[in-house]
């Protein structure tokens, strides 16, 4: 008869914050979820003036609290990860320090003339709605898919600041100071507002040969604009053969693993056999 493997305390620690295949680890996931959003609103609520003034050491406290329930959970992640250093160089352990260092770089600012970097270390804290990608399957594979992308991707935007530089630079030429392009970079602004379709009018060519000029920018823009969508679509269906046949690591959230492994390849985790 063989023996019940006694689990520890921190690998069942481990099964209930990174795994959601017991009831324990649903139930953990559901709370962290609504905890995200409670704090997303109150960070949304502190932006508003009159809820400011009018409530501003409730809003204190309550984005305390939160800050220390994101401190535990990331020091707690970090405790029962097998492999501690994965988890806080990966995607989502940098978005779980981010979610909690604005507040705290918040105490060495007390400045009245650094009220700006206090208003934006405020805002940043609305980043912490990323943690809700970690419970999304579709986010990963999307996030992977851009990932594997990426190269492409940056060869295809350069590839457009070369274009939007060119148009730009001729409607400096063409156009000049007098209708509004008074410099190169003025005139490369205009070309990335028209590649990109936006149009917002506050400078049009008024020569035959600047609109000219424009009516090919504006082609290019639509004939380029598909672009970016073929390449994400491309390494997309790749992601999800790959998703449907290999194993998700509850780590690192790699997936390029053998149907077969019993471990990552990436972090060195167990795989859970029911993975998918």
């Amino acid at each position: 008869m063989a023996s019940k493997i006694i689990e520890t305390p921190k690998e069942r620690i481990y099964r209930i914050i990174f795994g959601t295949d017991t009831p324990a680890g649903r139930l953990f996931d559901i709370l962290l979820i609504a905890t995200i959003l409670l704090s997303v609103v109150a960070v949304v609520l502190d932006s508003i003036e009159s809820w400011q003034l009018r409530y501003a050491l409730e809003l204190h406290l309550i984005e305390w609290f939160f800050t220390f329930l994101f401190t535990a959970e990331y020091l707690v992640r970090i405790y029962c990860s097998p492999n501690p250093r994965a988890y806080i160089t990966s995607f989502y352990g940098v978005v779980d320090l981010a979610a909690i260092l604005p507040t705290y770089i918040s105490l060495f600012f007390p400045a009245a003339s650094l009220l700006l970097i206090i208003r934006l270390l405020r805002v940043l804290r609305i980043f912490r709605v990323l943690k809700l990608l970690q419970y999304s399957g579709e986010a990963n594979i999307l996030m992977r898919s851009m990932l594997m992308a990426r190269r492409k991707i940056f060869v295809f935007l350069f590839s457009v600041m070369i274009l939007v530089t060119i148009f730009g630079s001729l409607m400096y030429v063409i156009e000049g100071p007098i209708f509004g392009f008074t410099s190169i970079p003025r005139g490369i602004y205009w070309a990335i507002v028209t590649v990109t379709t936006v149009g917002y009018g506050d400078i049009t060519p008024q020569t035959v040969l600047g609109q000219m000029v424009a009516a090919l920018t504006m082609l290019t823009g639509y004939a380029i604009i598909a672009v970016p969508t073929g390449i994400i679509s491309a390494e997309l269906m790749t992601e999800m053969r790959r998703d449907r046949n290999g194993r998700r690591c509850s780590n690192c959230e790699s997936s390029d693993h053998e149907v077969d492994a019993d471990y990552c390849r990436h972090c060195g985790t167990e795989l859970n056999p029911n993975s998918k």
